[in-house]
């Protein structure tokens, strides 16, 4: 049944898709928020978004912290909330300063998880390329590792946003912005061998316009791809839990240890804020500062 405040939460994500682009996934996650969020309103009498209080703000944010969320999860559901608090202020239903006081949880800067290059080499040689999965397999985690890409970017990627010649990928990342990211040799070769003897038998006379396909056919799913990533890094007797962020968290931290620059490494992962990208930095340097003890006479 629809609540009165649905339609305030549906015109906010429609603008999202509209104005930001935003993908799928990320679209349902807001809206899941939104929901819960209208849930905490409707409990203690608003209906209206220009009634919206400091108070009934303050008290979704102490029910999310009851439900023993992570800090990351909580400050992610609370900056959904203050974007919506801005789009209703803008489109005069209500106020944004409402949102402004609500405290987000402090959050520890994790350091990301990364293979190393043996573990890498490993991982690529697992898959069993006689068959059609395997040349997938090996194609998918060469491209991924050697472009660098999110899961829903490697999933997602069409033929025509390949260009196996010139070794680049035209992707469409968060927001809907476009880069151009190069894939090198090694993944060139990977791809043309699965192209040209694994994908036309997984398609068996069937189209599709995506790159990486199931045994079926379709477009192979993030799920799928996590789950054959897991399945061959416990074959290379990698006991750390790999997902598919740990490879693009590999290709950012080898680029930086080859000396590559912070800027290049913003602009080929995607990132809109070069901030995102200086995690890195710090992983490069604990490469820096255990070379430094390993073989400085005064180091150890």
């Amino acid at each position: 049944m629809k609540r009165e405040l649905d339609p305030s939460v549906d015109a906010f994500l429609d603008y999202l898709v509209v104005e930001k682009g935003l993908l799928p996934n990320t679209l349902q996650a807001y809206a899941r928020d939104l929901r819960a969020y209208v849930d905490t309103l409707e409990e203690i009498g608003i209906t209206d978004p220009r009634r919206i209080t400091d108070e009934a703000i303050e008290l979704h944010a102490v029910r999310l912290s009851r439900r023993g969320l992570s800090p990351s999860s909580r400050a992610r559901k609370i900056s959904v909330l203050r974007h919506f608090h801005r789009f209703l202020s803008r489109e005069g239903l209500g106020s944004e300063k409402v949102a402004r006081n609500v405290v987000r949880p402090k959050l520890s800067r994790r350091m990301p998880s990364v293979l190393t290059l043996p573990q890498i080499e490993s991982l690529l040689e697992q898959p069993d390329t006689s068959t059609p999965l395997g040349l997938r397999d090996r194609a998918m985690f060469e491209l991924a590792y050697g472009a660098g890409l999110r899961v829903t970017e490697l999933c997602g990627l069409t033929m025509d946003e390949l260009h196996l010649k010139e070794e680049i990928v035209m992707v469409r990342g968060k927001g809907g912005k476009q880069r151009v990211v190069p894939f090198g040799r090694a993944a060139a070769r990977a791809l043309a061998r699965y192209l040209d003897g694994g994908r036309p038998r997984l398609l068996d006379g069937r189209l599709s316009p995506f790159v990486f396909l199931n045994a079926r056919g379709g477009r192979l799913s993030r799920v799928g791809f996590f789950k054959n990533l897991k399945a061959h890094a416990a074959s290379a007797g990698i006991v750390r839990r790999v997902s598919p962020h740990v490879l693009r968290h590999s290709f950012a931290t080898h680029l930086l240890e080859g000396g590559a620059d912070l800027r290049l490494v913003q602009e080929l992962l995607g990132h809109a804020d070069i901030a995102t990208t200086q995690v890195y930095t710090h992983v490069d340097t604990r490469h820096i500062l255990e070379a430094h003890r390993a073989f400085h006479p005064r180091g150890r």
